[in-house]
């Protein structure tokens, strides 16, 4: 038998998009989207199509209009095909009917590798149609225009797409980064109270396992933040989108080959009680209780100090979250803890769950004492009880 060597290769390839700041996009005296697309074929047509959260068209009535005139405006560079709206919120990405309207309208209008699927919506939105648009002719480019908090200083600002399945979060996704993403402040201010805060939890994430000052930046804005003051809330969103940028281009893994992920801190349990609680629960609001209970065990494992874990409990108390776990009997505790195993498997290879020792400091551990973890969770919820009775 003849024996041929094995012929090896490697390559890389270099990824680069920006984030842009802006406020009423769609306005024909803003030229930033238009901007944009000229970066990529100047003097030349670009063709669109808008995915649009009908939650967002519902707010904002007005937007598919301003966007056909927008694109009218500047039909010298712009092609726009058409505006497709799909279900906001938790629900697209349980609904394969979304994934379909929208492959369907890349088919139906020819959207190619040189042109653009362009997302407007909350996460859940985004998630979805960035999913869509990277197995579309295995990837068509995308623009994505986050209209929430959360998915303006996070979950649009990163390189994942995703869709649940199986009754897991995120089950099906790819790693695709995005041509451009443009936050327009306008959106914020339709917002419902939960949606306005609910982002506030990622920015904390990232405040204590990475930056002290940016902590304390927010636990003095707390009431700012709560009260929604734009001008707080515009250096939340900033400073938590710049970070997270930062960690996947200088981190190391932006695709998460490894086991450790440190901008997962708080989401084993957020990810699980978002099921548990049939979406009820916002993702963001998910995250807070998952932040705090993993600080109370951050605590009990003698990592932090009380007063550490009492100012992190007030700050998001401040901000407005709820931050009992939503569970009354030992087997609900005991489905809540299948978060873990879920969370393994998700990540692949060994357990590795991001605590902090110290604010600003992240610690990472490989065992979970799921006795310590339940004596949290009553813990918490115990201190929770007491404030509501008060």
């Amino acid at each position: 038998m003849i024996q041929l060597k094995p012929i090896a290769q490697s390559f890389s390839v270099a990824y680069e998009y920006k984030l842009y700041f802006t406020e009423y996009l769609f306005n024909i005296q803003n030229p930033q989207f238009h901007t944009v697309l000229e970066g990529y074929k100047k003097n030349e047509k670009v063709k669109l199509l808008f995915v649009i959260d009908d939650g967002v068209a519902k707010h904002h009535p007005k937007l598919v209009d301003d966007i056909k005139a927008y694109c009218d405006h500047f039909q010298n560079n712009i092609a726009h095909t058409a505006n497709i709206l799909v279900t906001g919120g938790e629900e697209c990405k349980n609904d394969y009917d979304q994934v379909e309207k929208v492959l369907r309208g890349i088919n139906d209008f020819h959207i190619d590798r040189h042109s653009f699927v362009v997302a407007i919506g909350g996460g859940a939105v985004i998630d979805m149609v960035g999913y869509a648009a990277a197995v579309a002719h295995r990837g068509v480019k995308l623009i994505r225009i986050p209209t929430t908090v959360l998915s303006q200083n996070d979950s649009a600002v990163g390189v994942k797409n995703s869709f649940n399945s199986f009754g897991k979060k995120n089950f099906l996704g790819t790693f695709a980064p995005p041509y451009a993403i443009i936050n327009d402040s306008h959106f914020l201010t339709t917002l419902e109270q939960r949606d306005w805060i609910s982002g506030v939890a990622e920015a904390i994430k990232v405040a204590l396992i990475k930056d002290k000052a940016f902590f304390e930046y927010i636990e003095t804005n707390a009431i700012k933040l709560q009260e929604r003051d734009m001008e707080s809330m515009q250096y939340v969103i900033y400073k938590c989108a710049e970070m997270h940028m930062h960690h996947i281009a200088q981190g190391g893994d932006p695709f998460e080959s490894g086991s450790s992920r440190p901008l997962d801190f708080g989401h084993w349990a957020a990810h699980k009680m978002e099921q548990i609680t049939n979406y009820e629960l916002r993702h963001g609001e998910a995250v807070a209780k998952g932040i705090a209970l993993d600080v109370t065990y951050t605590q009990l494992l003698g990592l932090i100090t009380e007063s550490d874990l009492n100012r992190i409990i007030t700050v998001m108390e401040q901000i407005g979250f709820d931050l009992a776990i939503p569970v009354e009997t030992p087997s609900e505790t005991d489905n809540l803890l299948k978060g873990l195993q879920e969370f393994q498997e998700h990540l692949g290879g060994d357990l590795c769950i991001t605590l902090i020792n110290g604010i600003g400091v992240k610690h990472d551990v490989n065992v979970i004492d799921i006795d310590k973890m339940k004596k949290a969770i009553v813990q918490l919820n115990k201190n929770c009880e007491i404030k509501i009775q008060k």
